[in-house]
């Protein structure tokens, strides 16, 4: 094995998306963002797709550029793909796209969200057998709905792979379902690292379209098609973003850290070798999705920063770059606390077409006032995401018999220190910020054991902890 391995982590994000470098010696992992560009979803008379062929061709050029940036003479050794979770492709045996890739905000899956949320039994059936809630972005519930209006598609369709899988078969030529990002579907067993029967049977949609899941760290196969990357192994890493950003963190192995991934969503979890399961956990909608190694990452979602990137719509200027950042968050400091905060469990900050007339709506509704400008409205989302960190912790705790003693706390929101500190507040314990590209460095964790460069996740952790730059913050009084 060189004294220097080279991986490459395709890190695909709802917003954005970027290819970075990773080189490992010395147990020591150095990061090279060699490419980041744009995502967005468009409209399409009434719904919302993804725009697939132009992320294909942002991931090639970015592997372009990382085999480009290598030092003379190395080789990139392997590359694995990780992206959000619930959306897919359908295609047949030859791999073509049968049907539009649909983003997952679109509105199509509410009747059958409805239709489930009052349907108790088979709600308690259905999450008794995955693990997963009643939530409008399920693939379940997409999948139901392409099948109801478009029926012809079960005809043409011969696999389901989710985003991930795609890119994965794209690179190698293999087609496989990979475990965590399949775990998002609510189509999964809880109980096995297979499919649901009882699932797939419910919402009508085609066994045969899947396979077993495989585990994170199986290689795929080298790449094709890019005689750039000729030799290159395709490793299938956690294929769930969040899956990468939890294997990131530095946890204490007595099982005391609560994760936080912050982002568009909120992810609050913690690691289990059990799911949590029944009416409370039910009713807190608690989603039991998986570990690369087939163990239970039990979490829950906040809104998250997708809030705070809704309102920027509503302002005619919003900051640029870090020091226009740091402005916004520092006159967001000085004022004073909201005099209520911000229900984040409403539906209407799903998607709506003003962020700012949704949260005026709801603090109207309260008969509280609207915040007067950016900053104010910055402190307000703030101030009630920490307030829904807390609330999920609480719940874990209560559910799960466990007292959590820090917040781990990566992704973009972790280099928001009104969002730190307004989350250790209502915690009631402290947050560590970890300036770390959590599931970019997953991602690339998983590739490294696969590679035999590292044992295991336990010795990749210890020897990222004594590396990374950390911030505590304290709760106040």
């Amino acid at each position: 094995m060189p004294s220097t391995l080279y991986s490459a982590a395709i890190d695909l994000g709802a917003t954005s998306g970027r290819v970075i470098l990773g080189a490992w010696a010395k147990n020591r992992l150095t990061l090279t963002e060699v490419h980041r560009f744009p995502n967005v979803f468009r409209s399409l008379g009434a719904h919302d797709y993804w725009e697939i062929g132009t992320l294909w061709h942002e991931v090639q050029t970015g592997l372009r550029k990382a085999a480009v940036a290598l030092p003379r003479g190395a080789k990139l050794a392997s590359v694995g793909v990780d992206t959000w979770g619930v959306d897919y492709v359908l295609v047949n045996d030859a791999g073509r796209l049968v049907f539009p890739v649909h983003a997952y905000r679109d509105a199509r899956t509410q009747p059958g969200l409805r239709h489930l949320a009052h349907t108790r039994a088979a709600l308690e059936r259905i999450y008794a057998a995955t693990g997963i809630p009643n939530v409008f972005y399920n693939s379940s519930l997409q999948l139901e709905e392409v099948i109801a209006n478009c029926p012809a598609v079960a005809d043409l369709a011969t696999r389901c792979l989710f985003l991930p899988d795609y890119f994965n078969y794209l690179l190698s030529g293999r087609m496989e379902n990979e475990l965590t990002v399949a775990s998002t579907s609510q189509l999964l067993d809880v109980h096995s690292t297979d499919w649901s029967r009882l699932t797939l049977d419910h919402f009508h949609l085609p066994p045969q379209w899947f396979s077993p899941p495989i585990l994170a760290g199986t290689k795929l196969g080298r790449v094709r098609d890019l005689p750039e990357l000729a030799g290159t192994q395709v490793i299938a890493v956690p294929g769930h973003d969040t899956a990468c950003a939890y294997d990131a963190m530095p946890a204490s192995p007595d099982g005391t850290d609560l994760f936080l991934s912050s982002g568009t969503w909120s992810l609050v979890g913690f690691e289990s070798d059990t799911p949590l399961l029944g009416a409370e956990a039910l009713a807190a909608r608690i989603a039991n999705e998986r570990i690369g190694d087939g163990r239970y990452r039990p979490l829950t979602n906040v809104i998250g920063l997708w809030m705070l990137e809704g309102i920027m719509k509503d302002f005619s200027t919003r900051p640029e770059g870090d020091r226009a950042w740091a402005a916004l968050i520092a006159a967001a400091e000085k004022l004073s606390a909201p005099a209520k905060l911000l229900d984040m469990t409403d539906p209407a900050f799903a998607n709506p077409p003003s962020m700012k007339a949704a949260i005026d709506a709801q603090l109207k509704k309260a008969k509280s006032p609207a915040p007067k400008n950016l900053a104010a409205y910055t402190r307000l989302i703030c101030e009630s995401l920490g307030q829904g960190h807390a609330g999920a912790m609480r719940a874990f705790e209560r559910m799960a018999g466990r007292k959590f003693q820090r917040i781990l706390m990566v992704g973009g929101g972790s280099k928001n220190r009104l969002l730190c500190q307004a989350t250790a507040d209502a915690a009631g314990i402290p947050v560590v910020s970890f300036k770390l590209e959590g599931t970019a460095v997953g991602n690339l964790a998983r590739q490294l054991i696969a590679l035999g460069a590292v044992k295991d996740l336990a010795t990749f952790r210890t020897h990222l902890g004594a590396t990374l730059q950390q911030k505590t913050y304290t709760p106040r009084s």
